[in-house]
């Protein structure tokens, strides 16, 4: 599944499962848990834990939260995102805002893509 697995951040990966923020909570027992296909949370890819990850559909999804709106984190984010998108993964972004306030069409987006080889 993920042949670019960093055992060295197995432990912060696991520390961020126990501690996810309230979106990611939102996202995870409201939508995730209850799809038919599989979604990691706090994945390991190379050097990078990411927020989502589901194989099926090479899909990795970010909520991101104020932190991601300053310029340099916007930066490394851009840097980030790219990166996965050369081993062949989708990257898809949602803010925190969108969550809160967006929630269905997030879940519709994101079944979209999931489900795209299907419809």
């Amino acid at each position: 599944m993920n042949d670019t697995h960093n055992p060295k951040l197995t432990p912060y990966a696991r520390d961020l499962r126990k501690n996810m923020t309230k979106e990611e909570r939102k996202l995870w027992y409201d939508f995730f848990r209850d799809l038919p296909c599989q979604v990691h949370r706090q994945f390991v890819i190379d050097r990078y834990i990411v927020d989502f990850f589901c194989a099926s559909a090479n899909l990795v999804i970010e909520l991101d939260g104020s932190q991601h709106y300053t310029d340099e984190k916007h930066a490394e984010d851009l840097k980030r995102d790219q990166y996965l998108r050369s081993l062949g993964y989708t990257v898809l972004r949602y803010s925190n805002y969108q969550i809160h306030r967006e929630f269905n069409a997030v879940k519709q987006d994101i079944w979209n893509h999931i489900y795209k080889d299907f419809s």
